[in-house]
Formats: structure tokens, C-alpha cells, sequence
């Protein structure tokens, strides 16, 4: 009896000591992923306000906006194609790295990766107007936090989903290539649409994972590991949001 006691109590303890890593453990996975979001509105708002001005150029784009040489080069030159390209050869060189990289590494090059996500979207600002930016954003924010809590309390197992959302992200990005020289707003259109579903459901399936995974390594205790788990766990949360709220605004944005 005494050991059966002995045993059940270790149990509890050890419950207990997941429960409260697992919690230490999501908090730095959206602590990571909110730093980035912050890295990203910085480098989008400094980009757009080195690029877009209200002095008139030659370059006019709005009732009352012009690009500035800046914006000329950055969004009208080849130099474009590195700007708009760059994030994706980054997601897939970080996976490639991931292993190499100690969770310090990992961080800063999930952050450095932020940074040039925000150059790379920080054309929204010269397309749509500030206030429909703001609302979309505080949309995708509410949408976001109720599809990863319900990823995260969920006793259903949504592993299944894996395959099927991968695919439909990879269908995505090959319509949406197609679609820069097409310009088909019906494309968009359906783009848009079948893009925001994709990466609900997405938010859901890797809450879910981040946390099936922490739970399945803790008893190993190797803190590097889940250090960078963590990291690119924010990583693939941080893409979830970011795309949602580029559907999204692309739905909804009022465009200048």
C-alpha cells in the first residue's frame, strides 16, 4: 500500500511538473511569435515611410500618395522579386538549418526572418488605407486567439489535418505565383477565401502539435531541444497569423 502510495504521488508530482513547463513553454512560444509580429510592424512602417510620401513625384499611386526613389526601387524594380521572395528561401533554409542552429541561433534567425517579412509586406500601406489595416489586423488578432486556444484545449485529435493543410498551403503558393502575371481578380478571389480557411484551420493543428510535442520530449529534459521547438513553433504560429491577416485584408481592406 505504502509503495502503491509512494507511486501514485510521484505520478501527480510528475503531472504536475509537465503541466507547469508545458505552461512556461507556450507562454515563450507566443512570447517569441509576438516579438516577431512587433519586428514585422516596425520594419513594414519604417519601409512604407522610406518608400511612400504625400510630395508629389512622378511616381503617383493615389489621390495623395507618391513613391519616393526609394519606393520606386523597392517596389518597382527587379529588386521586388528578392523583396517579395526572400521570406519563403528563409522558411525553408531555417528548416534546413534548424538542427545546426542552438536555440540562440534559432531565435535571432527567426527574428532577422521578421524583419524581412515586414519589408516584404510593407507594400499593404501604399494599397490600403490605414484604418482598414488597423481593423483587419485586431480581426485576424481575435480569430487567431480563439482558433489556437481551441487547438489547445481540444481533446480531439486534429493530427489528421496535417496532410491535407500542407497540401492546400503548396496549392496556394502556386496559384498565387500564376496569379502575379494573370492579375484574374476571380483568382485572387478564390485565393483569398480558401487561403484564410487553410490557415484557421492551421492555427488549430500546430497549437495543437506544439503541444503534443512538448509533452511527448519533456520527460527527456533536454532544455536545447525545446528551446529551439519553441522557436520554430512561434515560427509556424507567426506564419499562421501573418497569412490569415494578408487574406483577410485582402478580402476586407479598403484599398486607397
Amino acid at each position: 500500500m505504502a509503495e502503491y502510495e509512494t507511486i501514485r504521488t510521484a505520478g501527480v508530482t510528475r503531472s504536475a511538473e509537465i503541466d507547469e513547463g508545458l505552461r512556461a513553454h507556450m507562454n515563450k512560444v507566443y512570447g517569441t511569435m509576438s516579438v516577431g509580429m512587433l519586428i514585422t510592424a516596425a520594419a513594414a512602417w519604417a519601409m512604407s515611410g522610406l518608400a511612400l510620401s504625400a510630395v508629389p513625384t512622378a511616381a503617383q499611386i493615389g489621390a495623395n500618395t507618391y513613391l519616393t526613389d526609394f519606393g520606386v526601387m523597392l517596389y518597382t524594380s527587379p529588386l521586388r522579386w528578392v523583396v517579395m521572395f526572400l521570406p519563403l528561401v528563409m522558411v525553408f533554409a531555417f528548416g534546413a538549418m534548424i538542427n545546426r542552429l542552438s536555440a540562440a541561433g534559432a531565435q535571432t534567425f527567426f527574428y532577422v526572418f521578421a524583419a524581412a517579412m515586414g519589408v516584404s509586406i510593407s507594400w499593404i500601406f501604399a494599397v490600403f488605407t490605414g484604418f482598414s489595416i488597423i481593423q483587419v489586423f485586431l480581426i485576424t488578432a481575435v480569430a487567431f486567439a480563439g482558433l489556437s486556444l481551441w487547438g489547445y484545449t481540444t481533446k480531439k485529435d486534429i493530427s489528421g489535418w496535417g496532410s491535407f493543410l500542407i497540401m492546400g498551403v503548396i496549392g496556394l503558393i502556386v496559384a498565387s505565383i500564376v496569379n502575379i502575371w494573370l492579375q484574374s481578380p476571380a483568382i485572387m478571389f478564390a485565393v483569398s477565401i480558401i487561403g484564410v480557411l487553410i490557415f484557421a484551420g492551421l492555427t488549430a493543428y500546430d497549437t495543437q502539435k506544439i503541444k503534443n510535442t512538448y509533452i511527448q520530449h519533456a520527460a527527456h529534459g533536454d532544455a536545447e531541444w525545446l528551446g529551439k521547438a519553441a522557436i520554430m513553433g512561434a515560427l509556424n504560429l507567426y506564419l499562421d497569423f501573418i497569412n490569415m491577416f494578408m487574406f483577410l485584408l485582402q478580402l476586407f481592406g479598403n484599398r486607397e
